[in-house]
């Protein structure tokens, strides 16, 4: 055992998924900004899941900097549409919109995690889902937004599928964890077979 993992990230969604795990973590955000990383990327053909490992691999190896000898975990999502990466809705119009856009459609969550020590990169790991949006009505969506309230733009996809965003979905291939922004599986056994935790 190696102590305290340092997850380089203020969410607390997925600080309680490690704890609820049993995993003694410590959160330490990281100041990167991820537009301006992901800006040189549009247009280059990258994928929506290399972005989310760019990001993650960013937050990491900046934390891990600042934590000589730590393990630290960093983790972003995207969510693709086809070719279109969305990001957090900056206002309610923007989460109304994300939802229109998302309707009756089948979009992908790509959730990275990097695991990383004194700057350096260990593993790198990506957690896929699909999600198919059932076809809203402009005025549903207008009720379940004013129903969520700000909620809608803490994530990618103005929904949160732990609550009642779940009522916007037909259907949902991959696991809960993913969705949520942390594939908790793959990272508790690299957890195990680096020592970190007991196994």
């Amino acid at each position: 055992m190696t102590g305290k993992i340092i997850l380089a990230s203020g969410s607390p969604f997925r600080k309680a998924l490690l704890v609820n795990a049993g995993v003694a973590v410590e959160a330490v955000p990281a100041g990167v900004d991820e537009r301006a990383l992901e800006a040189p990327l549009q247009g280059s053909g990258i994928s929506p899941e290399d972005v989310a490992l760019v990001l993650a691999e960013a937050k990491a190896t900046e934390v891990s900097e600042r934590k000589p000898g730590a393990l630290v975990l960093g983790c972003d999502q995207t969510l693709s549409l086809g070719d279109e990466v969305f990001h957090k809705p900056a206002d309610m119009e923007a989460a109304r919109r994300h939802l229109l856009a998302l309707s009756g459609k089948t979009h992908q969550l790509n959730s990275a995690v990097v695991l990383a020590r004194d700057g350096a990169a260990l593993w790198r790991h990506v957690g896929i889902a699909s999600l198919t949006m059932r076809k809203l009505d402009p005025a549903f969506i207008g009720r379940h937004l004013a129903r969520v309230g700000a909620k809608a733009l803490s994530s990618v996809g103005a929904y949160q599928i732990e609550g009642e965003g779940i009522q916007l979905f037909e259907r949902i291939e991959g696991d809960y964890f993913t969705i949520v922004g942390l594939p908790l599986l793959p990272v508790l056994a690299k957890l195990r077979d680096l020592g970190a935790i007991d196994g």
